[in-house]
C-alpha cells in the first residue's frame, strides 16, 4: 500500500507504542517471528523465484543462490543462537572494585527503518529483517520501488506470517524515502548507509594450469552470474601483467561461452538489466570512442529485453566513466601493469573498494596487499564467498 506522509508518521507512533509493551523482548517472541521467516522462505520459494525474474530475469537457480537459500541459512543460524546472543556477558571490573560485578546486557534499539535494494530485493529486505527481530526490535520495510514484483509479494505475503504489530511494510515511490530520512533526521535517529565502490580483481600469474583457469572461471561467475555484474560487491575491474592479459582474456572469452551459451542475446541464465534508464546510463559508458575501441569482446545490446552482453574491455582510458564510477553492470574493463604489484599503487590511488579479490599463491604479495591497501574485505583465490560464509555469523543486530 503506498503511504502519504501523515500514515507514515502514523505507521511510527504506532510501532513505537508496541514496542513500548516490551513485548518484542522476549525470546518467545523472537523465536516465533524467526521461525515465521523460516516458513515464508519454504512456503513461498516459487512464487519468490517468479517476482524474482519478473523485476530482474534471475533464473530460479541464481535466485535460490544468492537471495533464498541465503535467507534460509540466516534464518536458521540466527534461530538457533538468538537466546545466547541475548544473555548478558561478563565484564571487566578493576580488582580495586571487589567483590562488585559488572556486566553488559544487550538492549533493542527500538523502530528500526530497512531499504531494500532492488538488485537483491528479498535478501536485502528480508536479512536486516532477521537482525532487527532478533534483536528485539520493532521493524518498517521499504521495499524497492524499482522492483515492483518483489515490493508486492513482500507486502502481501509478510503480513500473512509476522506480528503485524511489530513489523510493516511501506509501499511506494522515492518520495517515501525522503518522508522518513527527514524524519530520522528531525528525531536525530542514527543511520547506517551502505555504500558500494569500484571492487578490483587482481590476477597474479599461476603457474599451475588448473589454479589458472579455476581463477577465471571463478571471475566469469563473479562478474555475470551475479544480477548480471549489478552488485556492490562484484568484480568492477581486473589487473594483470600485460605479458599475461591475451591468455587471461581468451580464457574470459571461453568460459563466457560455457557458462552462458554461444549466443548472449537468446541467454536465459543471465539476469537483465533492471530498468531503461540503467540501461542507457550502462549504454552511454560505451559511447566515449576511446573506451569503444578498447572493447575486446561483447558489447553487443538489446535494448527491448533490457540486455547486455557481458563485454571485456583492454585498457580503456582510465579517466572515462567507466573507471571513474561504479560500473554496476555486466562490463569489466581489464587493466594491464608491467608487475602485478604495481597493482597495490594504482588501488591506493583510488576510492576505498567495497572488497577486493586477489588470486595469487604468493605469501608476501598477499601480506603486502593485506598491509598496504584500505578496503571492506579481501578475499584471496575465490569472489564472493565473503557473503555467503560470514552473513550468519556477522548478522546486523540494531
Amino acid at each position: 500500500m503506498n503511504n502519504t506522509g501523515v500514515e507514515i508518521e502514523e505507521t511510527v507512533k504506532e510501532l513505537r507504542q508496541y514496542f513500548k509493551t516490551e513485548k518484542t523482548r522476549s525470546v518467545t517472541w523472537r523465536k516465533n517471528q524467526l521461525q515465521a521467516i523460516l516458513n515464508l522462505v519454504h512456503e513461498n520459494e516459487d512464487a519468490m523465484s517468479k517476482a524474482l525474474y519478473q523485476d530482474l530475469g534471475k533464473h530460479p537457480v541464481e535466485a535460490y543462490r544468492d537471495e533464498l537459500g541465503g535467507l534460509e541459512k540466516s534464518a536458521q543460524t540466527t534461530l538457533n543462537c538468538v537466546e545466547k546472543w541475548m544473555a548478558p556477558t561478563k565484564s571487566h571490573i578493576p580488582l580495586v572494585f571487589f567483590p562488585a560485578k559488572g556486566e553488559v546486557l544487550p538492549e533493542p534499539l527500538g523502530v528500526v527503518l530497512i531499504f531494500s535494494s532492488w538488485n537483491f530485493p528479498i535478501m536485502l529486505a528480508l536479512d536486516p529483517l532477521i537482525g532487527a527481530i532478533s534483536a528485539g526490535n520493532v521493524v518498517v520495510i521499504k521495499p524497492s520501488d524499482q522492483a515492483p514484483a518483489c515490493s508486492s509479494f513482500l507486502a502481501n505475503t509478510l503480513p500473512q506470517y509476522l506480528d503485524t504489530n511489530a513489523v510493516k511494510v511501506i509501499e511506494g515511490s522515492p518520495r517515501v524515502a525522503s518522508i522518513v530520512m527527514t524524519s530520522a533526521a528531525r528525531n536525530l535517529t542514527p543511520v547506517t548507509l551502505e555504500l558500494g565502490g569500484k571492487c578490483p580483481a587482481i590476477f597474479d600469474h599461476l603457474s599451475n594450469p588448473s589454479d589458472f583457469k579455476m581463477a577465471v572461471k571463478r571471475i566469469v561467475g563473479a562478474k555475470w552470474g551475479t544480477c548480471s555484474g549489478q552488485a556492490c560487491i562484484g568484480i568492477d575491474y581486473l589487473l594483470v601483467e600485460e605479458k599475461f592479459s591475451s591468455e587471461v582474456i581468451e580464457l574470459l572469452k571461453k568460459f563466457i561461452r560455457k557458462f552462458y551459451g554461444e549466443n548472449m542475446i537468446e541467454s536465459r541464465v543471465l539476469s537483465r538489466i533492471v530498468n531503461k534508464q540503467h540501461f542507457e546510463r550502462l549504454c552511454n559508458l560505451l559511447k566515449d570512442p576511446l573506451v569503444a575501441a578498447s572493447i575486446v569482446h561483447g558489447g553487443s545490446v538489446d535494448e527491448t529485453n533490457l540486455f547486455i552482453e557481458p563485454t571485456i574491455l583492454l585498457d580503456p582510458p582510465l579517466d572515462a566513466e567507466i573507471m571513474t564510477e561504479e560500473i554496476f553492470g555486466p562490463l569489466l574493463p581489464v587493466i594491464t601493469v608491467n608487475k602485478i604489484q604495481e597493482s597495490i599503487g594504482f588501488i591506493k590511488s583510488r576510492p576505498k573498494p567495497l572488497t577486493i579479490y586477489a588470486f595469487t599463491k604468493d605469501d608476501t604479495f598477499k601480506r603486502k596487499i593485506v598491509a598496504e591497501t584500505s578496503s571492506g574485505s579481501v578475499v584471496f583465490n575465490d569472489t564472493l564467498v565473503q557473503v555467503m560464509l560470514l552473513l550468519p555469523h556477522l548478522i546486523f543486530m540494531l
